[in-house]
């Protein structure tokens, strides 16, 4: 008798490189079902994954169909809501990837050995990462706190060949319907969402199809152009990673077949990806509190017009500014500019980093608590291999270094479109002449600076000395 199997899908919307539905795939009637968790699905994030969400389901809906599959879907905490569907389908198995959310990887842990003493054959797989958290470690068996030391580790490792997308599944005839992806209610009912719509393509060939048009046009110039905000050169396949529409093994094996030194950049991003995993598994505290204890007494200053104005980018700093604008309008932030929001907010405004990492996670459709928790405790100057506090970016000079011309700047800033390059970086020091004749007048077309570079980086460190 061919058994039934449930494969869980959770952030794997994807038929290549799908290690428990090709493995299912080959032993049985399929069963493929997605549960939205509100508490740990990425629907738990904010309304912009909340969009891509939909739209990534939507597209792997499609690509079930293409085999002889279907996917099914249901609501409700999971540990609740699978069991039942075990039970209404007869199911003898349940597959899935792993996902390393500290809550989920727990909860995960104790559904398996619920379900495993009920008789459920329960598998698990890698279908995330290059290799499982817990693999790479020093040789006394503790974890890595340094990226570079991590780096080199798995590097050499032997990283499994990715499989083969699923060609076709057999799928049982079943009673239980499920709900249909409207019921989910993840679409915004008002549409805020139109530029997103028009950037972004759903969908494993969409991710596909971005890569290989990434590796064409700039994996040469990766290393030296991908700071360069207006300019294009970074991969924008984050999204994509980010529920799995993607595989990393896959890009992997990809960039190590090209070969050469162009692609080794571009390869420690992806390994930068698995150190933050690796840091998330091992120590789930550092998604709220600093991982450096000294940073438990830092004085912050929690401002609620300082925040605001940083959350709509009317902080009188014109690249801080355009990413802000641009993280609203598209779901997305070009790196860089990431780094220098994000330092900006903790440094020059003095407001906790995890402020800025829940905005990041209710804007970001790539938001990923791995990532962003990594991020922003590096920036913050508070993680492991952080950059020191005292490093504090002057977002003019970052400006004017990453985007000379202000072409990103107007991009996002059209007030200021007509600002001479040479003034578009600080229009505060321009003269009234020329903001005149650009058509700015500061304080109404555009904001002062809310604080002055110098006094907020003497008070940043005078701060950092007090808990150094």
């Amino acid at each position: 008798m061919t058994k039934s199997i449930i494969v869980l899908i959770r952030q794997d919307l994807r038929l290549h490189d799908h290690p428990a539905l090709y493995k299912a795939s080959q032993e049985g009637k399929v069963i493929p079902l997605y549960i939205l968790d509100e508490e740990t699905s990425p629907a738990s994030t904010g309304e912009a994954k909340k969009w891509w969400l939909h739209q990534n389901l939507e597209a792997f809906q499609t690509s079930l169909q293409t085999i002889n599959g279907r996917l099914w879907m249901d609501r409700g905490k999971v540990e609740n809501v699978l069991p039942q569907w075990v039970k209404k389908t007869d199911a003898q198995a349940v597959y899935w990837n792993r996902v390393y959310d500290p809550k989920v990887y727990e909860r995960d842990l104790t559904l398996a050995r619920s379900l495993s003493s009920q008789g459920i054959d329960v598998q698990t797989f890698e279908g995330t990462l290059l290799l499982p958290p817990w693999k790479v470690k020093k040789e006394d068996g503790t974890p890595y706190k340094v990226y570079s030391a991590f780096y080199k580790s798995l590097r050499k490792e032997e990283i499994p060949k990715p499989l083969l997308p699923v060609k076709k599944l057999e799928v049982p005839r079943l009673g239980a319907e499920g709900l249909s992806l409207i019921d989910l209610s993840l679409k915004p009912s008002i549409p805020w969402f139109h530029i997103m719509e028009s950037i972004w393509d759903p969908g494993e060939e969409a991710a596909i199809k971005r890569y290989h048009s990434f590796v064409q046009k700039s994996i040469e110039d990766y290393a030296e152009r991908r700071d360069m905000p207006a300019e294009g050169h970074h991969s924008t396949l984050s999204p994509y990673l980010a529920l799995g529409v993607i595989s990393v093994r896959s890009l992997y094996h990809s960039l190590l077949e090209m070969g050469g030194t162009q692609v080794e950049p571009f390869i420690k991003q992806l390994i930068w990806r698995e150190f933050s995993y690796s840091v998330l598994l091992q120590f789930p505290e550092s998604t709220t509190r600093p991982v450096n204890e000294k940073f438990k007494k830092f004085r912050w200053k929690k401002e609620k017009e300082y925040w605001n104005r940083w959350t709509r980018g009317e902080t009188g700093y014109p690249i801080v500014d355009a990413g802000m604008r641009e993280l609203w309008a598209t779901g997305f932030m070009h790196n860089r500019v990431r780094m220098i929001v994000a330092s900006f907010l903790t440094k020059h405004l003095l407001i906790p980093w995890q402020e800025g990492a829940r905005w990041f996670s209710n804007t970001l459709i790539d938001a990923d608590l791995a990532n962003n928790s990594m991020g922003w405790q590096w920036v913050a100057g508070s993680g492991f291999d952080s950059a020191p506090y005292f490093r504090i970016f002057n977002p003019t000079l970052q400006s004017e270094k990453f985007d000379k011309e202000g072409t990103y700047i107007r991009m996002w800033v059209p007030e200021l479109k007509d600002v001479p390059s040479k003034h578009i970086h600080k229009p505060s020091e321009a003269s009234v002449e020329i903001l005149e004749g650009a058509g700015v007048i500061l304080g109404e077309d555009y904001p002062y600076p809310i604080v002055d570079h110098k006094a907020a980086r003497d008070r940043a460190l005078d701060r950092y000395h007090e808990i150094k």
